[in-house]
């Protein structure tokens, strides 16, 4: 399993030579990489040539191929279209699973993510109002959460932690950086959803008929605070997200956190979130979920 996230934005050439990636500069200096160590490719250069070759072979390896535009913010996934040789049967169960199941499992979905961003709270001796009320709304969430206790909390959450004046969504350097942290954790998502069969589109409690990835987001809301936290603690006086806190943030999420009383990498312990659902809706057992404490590798 691939543990490496590989960031390319010069003006590189990318090929196959063997079972590695080859990469050439301008130079004609190159050096290769073996397919097995890598988790992730991020291109972030769009004068960069790429051979069909690779493309197939980062396919076939469940290499998680993201394209950043001329903004650097990642708009594309490459993803195989059969992760998994049996697909189709994974697929059927996965239009069965159990509607009293999906309740109860976003239930628990914001649950955790509440319980996580009290983490970020309380790691950064914020607010004792705002660590009770998210405390409160944790406790009060119901079955798929119809008293939107993860809309209430996310509002107070971000008013705790950024400031009374900070607004999800402005164009501003803090939201720049939730914004790329977030989008390449949702590749990492979808990556390990693709690859146990299951398909992005049909999600638990995102349904957007547009969205290609609602389970990943449904499945995101966990790891979020994970990015909170950098963004926090990196982002909060700077004025532009420069290369450095790209890679700053590619570099985070090579790290480890906490899930089932062990450390993993945080491409791992997706993996084991997404296994754990599964058999969840196959054998009712119980998911396990990621705490955001992140350790270095």
């Amino acid at each position: 399993m691939g543990w490496r996230t590989i960031y390319i934005e010069e003006n590189n050439n990318l090929s196959l030579y063997l079972d590695n990636l080859k990469v050439t500069k301008e130079n004609e200096e190159s050096f290769l990489i073996p397919l097995k160590d890598i988790d992730t490719i991020v291109i972030d250069n769009y004068k960069l040539n790429l051979t069909a070759s690779l493309i197939y072979k980062c396919n076939e390896c469940n290499i998680n191929f993201i394209i950043c535009n001329h903004s650097h913010l990642p708009v594309s996934q490459m993803l195989p279209l059969s992760g998994n040789c049996l697909s189709s049967k994974i697929f059927l169960k996965q239009l069965k699973w159990d509607e009293d199941k999906k309740g109860n499992l976003w239930k628990e979905i914001v649950k955790h993510k509440i319980h996580n961003q009290n983490y970020v709270l309380r790691q950064n001796q914020k607010d004792n109002y705002y660590i009770n009320m998210l405390e409160e709304f944790e406790n009060d969430v119901e079955y798929y959460d119809k008293s939107n206790r993860e809309g209430l909390a996310a509002k107070a959450y971000f008013r705790a932690l950024f400031g009374e004046k900070f607004k999800r969504f402005s164009e501003d350097c803090i939201n720049a950086g939730l914004n790329y942290g977030y989008i390449v954790l949702r590749a990492m998502i979808a990556k390990s959803l693709v690859s146990k069969g299951l398909n992005c589109m049909l999600g638990i409690f995102h349904k957007g008929e547009s969205n290609d990835f609602n389970l990943a987001d449904d499945l995101l809301e966990v790891f979020r605070p994970i990015i909170d936290m950098f963004v926090y603690k990196n982002l909060i006086e700077e004025q532009v997200l420069t290369r450095e806190h790209r890679i700053s943030i590619i570099k985070l999420l090579t790290n480890k956190i906490e899930i089932d009383n062990k450390k993993q990498t945080i491409s791992n312990a997706i993996d084991i979130y997404v296994e754990s659902i599964i058999n969840y809706f196959e054998n009712g057992t119980e998911v396990l979920f990621p705490l955001v404490q992140v350790y270095d590798v």
